[in-house]
């Protein structure tokens, strides 16, 4: 990285997102023994608090409780400890001292003393901390304050999520002023690192809500030779219960300000969608002249003159009255370059890409695919049949941009009607059906309609348990309708129909064998034999349809497969008196298929027939392997033998081996001969509970050059994490350092230094 350009990076101002959560603490009052004392507005009026203690007094006169030595007091899931406790009748007033401890639910109050008017629901905690458990939050102060339902004050605060009376971080700050559903207010605000403060801000303004909160995201912050120095600065804003809204501004120092929006939004249980969009006005162009080539990506097409560049896309899931379903799809780019370019970060592709397959169960195009689909698409499924009808765009963005008489492909309508493997009302037949209607369109070239049906009927037999044979006989008819614009067809409507006919005969033999061991019951060897034959006769006038030949088949498959399932024993407690037995244990069992292993070849019988002096009917042997023999160990493997060559077509592996702490390592090696042979290893080792390191590489054996090499070191503690990460990719160098302060969020910075080549 050159020196100028690490040292800009000093101008990024850091900022830090605290998000602090506090629930409101009501304490209780005494009685004698075991008595109930008092009503209170808290949860159910009706429900008496609970005291419990070795002394317990009343003043009549005063109509006061006094209460001392092992103080309990209970209702719900309140509970209030101390050594001493009184409480005035008459003011609703209470005073408890001497190891006070107030729980509410999970959460926790404790203090050397406490006062509160429980009417008014305002009180102060001495030499107080308050422990929220659901983000294992500690605030603590010499004086808490509560001055209201649901506000609080304290004048010298400390924040943090350490456990212990040295925590390895904290907050501190004076005049903290939070409401619960608002905002907080800190001044002089400091972050510590054990005894050493490392930031500072003198005002501090920061959300205080439980339910979603809008406010400003930890940021991103990075370094690159194309970009120069990035700052890309999320806000997130809760617009209501069922959407909210993400705005990014992304500043790079060489391209100028990229703007963002996320929206997302839930409609009902089964109505949901996310749109994005960016827009950058970008400093740089390239324009095809050599003053503008380091702009340009080598491995994509095409110049980008463009400086407007923008990307957006949409998802959106809609349920439909008589049980149909919409999904909308939207994939719009700007030029062929972006993809490459904004890969990373919040709203980069591989970013969009997990959140819509987590999200929606369906991704994007890849980034480097030049035609990106978009689609709108209602579906309809009964218990064997389904509709399915589209609106699809393909969008050329190569053609979009370059082309003067740009038309993308349509397809409107696109129709599939199916129906899936089902019994001929009582007779031994089954069929299923396939069938489509869709109409393509491109403004400036033919337009087709093309319809096709294709059922297939089934004839299963079973020769007692012994052998399996199901025949199958199809039609597939195809009718086209083509409006000419430029066409090299004569005839305007084409037919065809193909006929396919299918043979399957499969056996299984199988054996048990009863295993001594102490966790396997038994392990069941089977195998399974089989025959396929494929037959689809040779096509008349096959030059003159539009889509070109399907092709003859004449094609004999056998395959032979092996697996190995044990059955392991588990045991559980019983509790049926019926079922026990004198351990009072009752064996439970599990399945694993451990091993699995298929080889198969084909015969192609029209190669036979032939005007070739050496015919070739044979295919490659094609064998697969799956090896998980429970835990610590799996292997999975595929090869394709040549024997005409004596040479593999291909072969792939993977090798995975793990233990109880969680170090892994994982091998893989890919080949197609003639193409390309890679190899790729992850390493992870847990060097203690709390250091684990990790690496990774892939290189390219065909070419010789590295893909990726990555390391990195991940240290966890209580409250706190730091991660250390290096990658060496084909474009560029990265270095990252992420700083984890659990409850608060993440703080880190990329170092990025893009290779360039002359």
């Amino acid at each position: 990285m050159p020196l100028k350009s690490f040292y800009n990076i000093r101008n990024i101002i850091t900022h830090l997102a605290f998000i602090l959560i506090i629930v409101s603490v009501i304490p209780a009052y005494a009685s004698d023994g075991t008595h109930r004392l008092f009503n209170s507005d808290d949860n159910d009026p009706n429900e008496p608090w609970h005291i419990a203690a070795d002394e317990i007094s009343y003043d009549q006169e005063a109509d006061q409780y006094s209460a001392s030595g092992n103080v309990i007091i209970t209702k719900k899931d309140r509970k209030l400890t101390a050594d001493f406790v009184r409480f005035d009748h008459k003011t609703m007033k209470v005073y408890a001292k001497g190891h006070v401890i107030m729980t509410a639910g999970e959460d926790i109050l404790t203090g050397s003393s406490m006062e509160m008017d429980l009417e008014a629901e305002t009180g102060t905690v001495y030499n107080g901390t308050i422990f929220f458990k659901a983000n294992h939050f500690y605030i603590k102060g010499k004086k808490i304050q509560k001055v209201g339902k649901d506000s609080y004050a304290v004048d010298k605060a400390s924040i943090t999520t350490c456990d212990g009376d040295k925590p390895a971080w904290k907050i501190t700050g004076r005049n903290l002023k939070v409401t619960i559903e608002g905002y907080g207010f800190l001044k002089h605000a400091a972050l510590w690192v054990k005894k050493v403060p490392v930031l500072y801000t003198p005002f501090l303004v920061f959300p205080a809500k439980l339910k979603r909160q809008s406010g400003l995201l930890p940021p991103q912050i990075g370094y690159s030779d194309r970009k120069g120095v990035e700052y890309n600065q999320p806000f997130f804003w809760a617009i209501d219960e069922s959407s909210d809204a993400t705005f990014y501004l992304h500043h790079m120092e060489n391209r100028g300000e990229k703007l963002g929006l996320e929206y997302r939004y839930v409609l009902d249980e089964s109505s949901k969608g996310t749109l994005m969009f960016d827009f950058l006005d970008d400093r740089r162009v390239d324009d095809g002249t050599e003053s503008s080539k380091d702009w340009a990506f080598e491995d994509v097409a095409g110049s980008r003159p463009n400086a407007d560049r923008y990307w957006f896309r949409m998802k959106h899931d809609q349920s439909m009255p008589f049980d149909f379903a919409l999904k909308l799809d939207v994939d719009f780019v700007s030029d062929q370059d972006y993809l490459h370019e904004f890969q990373g970060g919040y709203t980069g592709f591989y970013e969009t890409k997990k959140n819509f397959e987590k999200n929606f169960g369906r991704g994007i195009d890849e980034y480097d695919d030049t035609t990106r689909v978009n689609s709108l698409n209602i579906t309809k499924t009964w218990s064997q049949f389904s509709l399915y009808g589209e609106t699809r765009w393909y969008d050329s963005v190569l053609s979009r941009r370059q082309s003067e008489t740009y038309s993308p492909l349509l397809y409107l309508p696109l129709i599939n009607f199916t129906g899936s493997k089902q019994q001929i009302f009582n007779t031994p037949l089954y069929f299923d059906l396939n069938s489509e209607y869709k109409y393509s369109y491109e403004r400036l070239d033919t337009k087709t309609q093309r319809a096709e049906v294709y059922p297939k009927i089934y004839l299963p037999l079973n020769l007692k348990n012994y052998l399996s044979f199901e025949t199958s006989f199809g039609v597939r008819e195809t009718v086209w309708d083509i409006n000419e614009y430029e066409s090299s067809f004569e005839d305007r409507t084409h037919n065809r129909e193909l006929l396919d006919f299918k043979q399957d005969l499969s056996t299984d033999i199988y054996k048990v064998f009863d295993m001594k061991g102490k966790g396997i019951d038994r392990i069941k060897h089977t195998i399974k034999p089989q025959i396929v034959y494929d037959f689809i006769p040779e096509e008349k006038a096959k030059d003159r349809y539009p889509e070109g030949r399907t092709g003859q088949t004449n094609l004999l498959t056998y395959s032979i497969t092996n697996t190995f399932t044990a059955k392991l024993k588990e045991s559980r407690e019983t509790s049926g008196a019926s079922f026990k037995n004198e351990s009072n244990v009752l064996p439970e069992y599990t399945y694993l298929q451990f091993c699995r292993f298929k080889l198969e070849q084909s015969y192609n019988i029209e190669e036979t027939r032939g005007d070739t002096d050496n015919p070739e009917p044979f295919s490659s042997i094609y064998g697969e392997i799956e090896i998980v023999p429970g835990k610590y160990f799996s292997i999975d493997a595929d090869a394709k033998w040549n024997h005409y060559e004596s040479a593999y077509d291909s072969h792939n592996v993977k090798l995975s081996i793990w233990d109880n702490r969680g170090d892994k390592l994982s091998v893989e090696h890919r080949y197609e001969r003639d193409s390309s042979e890679s190899v790729y290893y992850h390493v992870l080792l847990r060097i203690s509970d709390k250091i684990a390191a990790y690496t990774e590489h892939e290189r390219n054996l065909y070419d010789s050059q590295d893909i990726k090499t990555g390391m990195g070191v991940i240290y966890r503690a209580q409250c706190w994490g730091i991660d250390f990460y290096y990658a060496d990719t084909e474009d560029e160098e990265t270095y990252a350092v992420m700083f984890t302060l659990y409850g608060l969020g993440e703080i880190g910075t990329q170092f990025m230094q893009e290779k360039t080549e002359d």
